[in-house]
């Protein structure tokens, strides 16, 4: 049953990413139909997290009311740092292909930023959890966030354009 629930969810997950494609346009008015789809998407993967938590994690009404509070805190923290991949990934995809040099060494420290504080943050919670929850489901919550990752950035790195090399001058 809990296969069900993951796949399903998943699925869920990944036909929401498949949906934000958008038909070709002026390109002022493409850009913002992206951000705009960009924004349903961001709020409905938060939706889903949430969702695909709640199925798959098996708490017990005790558990459940401690829980909640320390993983919307938890998720509270989260959103900024996703706020800024997103907006990384937009400016990106908004410089491609005539990305400069230093644009694209900016765009590798924001990202490395990003991950930086993601992992802190995870880290940071660990105890937080722990006090609400056995060990086993904190390693659970930490399987099932890291499997929703998974998926969202499999979809995104078939979607984002890889760097062409544009010049044998070795940087």
């Amino acid at each position: 049953m809990t296969k069900i629930r993951l796949s399903i969810t998943f699925g869920l997950i990944l036909g929401l990413l498949g949906a934000t494609t958008v038909p070709a346009e002026e390109p002022a008015a493409a850009e913002a139909a992206d951000t705009a789809s960009l924004d349903v998407l961001v709020n409905a993967i938060r939706s889903n997290r949430k969702a695909l938590v709640a199925a798959n994690l098996q708490l017990t009404d005790d558990e459940a009311t401690k829980f909640w509070a320390v993983y919307d805190r938890y998720q509270g923290e989260m959103n900024p740092i996703g706020d800024r991949f997103v907006a990384m990934v937009q400016d990106y995809t908004a410089s491609f292909p005539n990305l400069p040099d230093d644009k694209a060494m900016k765009l590798v420290d924001d990202y490395l930023g990003v991950e930086t504080d993601r992992v802190a943050l995870r880290r940071k919670y660990v105890p937080e959890f722990a006090k609400v929850l056995p060990s086993r489901k904190v390693a659970r919550l930490y399987q099932l966030e890291n499997k929703i990752d998974a998926v969202i950035r499999y979809d995104l790195a078939s979607t984002i354009p890889v760097i062409e090399e544009t010049s044998a001058s070795g940087k």
